[in-house]
């Protein structure tokens, strides 16, 4: 199943995304998950009454809704934690002039970073110039993992989606360490979708591209990961619990703007583009705003 969190009469709700249209989980039944929050409580208990009930009742038509029509949400809106891995394509280590890692290179993103599809990447210019973008795919976990093998560790995950992990460059290499610049408000733009784990046969064979202003920056398949999600998924799973809800952003490819010559970074009303073979078009505007146009009276 294809599954998006939008707002609902102004609640957050559960859909099912077909042919581009939404319909709410609900419609299907009272008993059903309401919202991402409420499938996240029992993931495998239900997805299985989601399914059951569509294929018990059938679509109702009328209940559809476009999906450009919908305001739509990320589709977890607050993981507990957000795991990201760098350097795990080669292509994108050597164009950082650095080894590839010897075990996955793990930083974390806070959750207040995430922003859906559609929702505007700001940022105030008092705080960074060199904005960049990263295209990855993000696993969403569905059962809690620890100390899981690499074998077993996709019966772990609820599904996957994209994600941008935008990155304050001088911010992240005046820092010397990567938290602060990858966390800003509104850097982890992730969605639309969540394509549910049964639907990816294999997550190492997906097309991953960025586009900005319609022009594609990086270009290269899953296959490429130096980490398989398996094995990212048993790495972090050995050394500290992946709780249901969390995510995991995989890494990006080459191609990122401050490894260009000259650097190419992100200006105010570029659009963005993140496009994942099977989970869809993840599209947000970049917008520079100053500090007073942000604080929260």
């Amino acid at each position: 199943m294809k599954l998006v969190s939008f707002l609902d009469d102004g609640r957050p709700a559960l859909g099912l995304l077909i042919d581009e249209r939404v319909i709410a989980a609900s419609a299907f039944g009272d008993d059903l998950p309401r919202s991402m929050a409420d499938l996240l409580l029992d993931p495998s208990g239900g997805l299985a009454r989601i399914q059951a009930a569509v294929a018990l009742r059938g679509m109702v038509r009328e209940a559809f809704i476009p999906i450009a029509e919908v305001a739509l949400l990320a589709p977890v809106e607050r993981p507990g934690k957000i795991v990201a891995i760098g350097r795990n394509y080669r292509e994108h280590a050597a164009e950082e002039g650095k080894d590839v890692p010897a075990q996955p290179l793990l930083f974390a993103k806070f959750p207040s970073s995430l922003v859906p599809h559609g929702a505007d990447i700001t940022w105030d210019p008092a705080v960074t110039t060199q904005v960049d973008f990263e295209a990855e795919v993000a696993v969403v976990i569905g059962t809690t993992a620890r100390n899981v093998k690499a074998d077993r560790a996709l019966d772990h995950v609820l599904g996957y989606t994209c994600l941008n992990d935008v990155s304050a460059r001088d911010v992240q290499f005046g820092d010397g360490q990567w938290t602060r610049g990858k966390s800003l408000d509104s850097f982890c733009p992730i969605g639309p979708v969540l394509t549910t784990g049964d639907e990816i046969a294999n997550p190492q064979s997906l097309n991953i591209q960025c586009l900005v202003n319609g022009v594609v920056m990086q270009s290269a398949n899953t296959s490429q990961m130096y980490f398989s999600i398996a094995q990212l998924i048993a790495y972090c799973s050995s050394n500290f619990t992946l709780d249901v809800g969390d995510i995991i952003a995989t890494g990006t490819p080459g191609g990122v703007g401050a490894f260009r010559v000259p650097p190419v970074f992100l200006q105010d009303g570029d659009e963005v583009v993140v496009d994942v073979q099977g989970l869809g078009r993840l599209r947000n505007r970049c917008r520079v705003a100053t500090r007073a146009d942000t604080s929260v009276q």
